[in-house]
């Protein structure tokens, strides 16, 4: 998948899955990407349908690793805005 910079997502009402719907290649690539958008709004809004289209793609044990891995970056992305660390430039796009 190319760096989310380079495919131009603009606006912040547009979803991130369907905004990407074109590059994800299965159902559990698109459900583990609302998943991650869903966990990012606060308070986190996962709702039971989308709970339950990770169970058709997840075991329990799948689902809590993905969780736990998107709550934990939610989590360094947060404490970074508070101290207003920036991004130490390894991942930016090439001019």
């Amino acid at each position: 998948m190319p760096p989310i910079w380079s495919i131009g997502i603009a606006g912040s009402e547009t979803h991130l899955a369907d905004a990407l719907s074109g590059l994800l290649t299965n159902p559990a690539e698109r459900a583990t990407l609302e998943l991650t958008e869903a966990m990012s709004f606060t308070p986190a809004a996962v709702s039971d349908a989308l709970f339950a289209d990770m169970q058709n793609h997840f075991s329990e044990e799948q689902m809590v690793e993905l969780a736990a891995t998107i709550a934990m970056e939610n989590y360094r992305a947060r404490i970074n805005r508070v101290f207003l660390l920036a991004s130490e430039g390894r991942n930016q796009p090439q001019s």
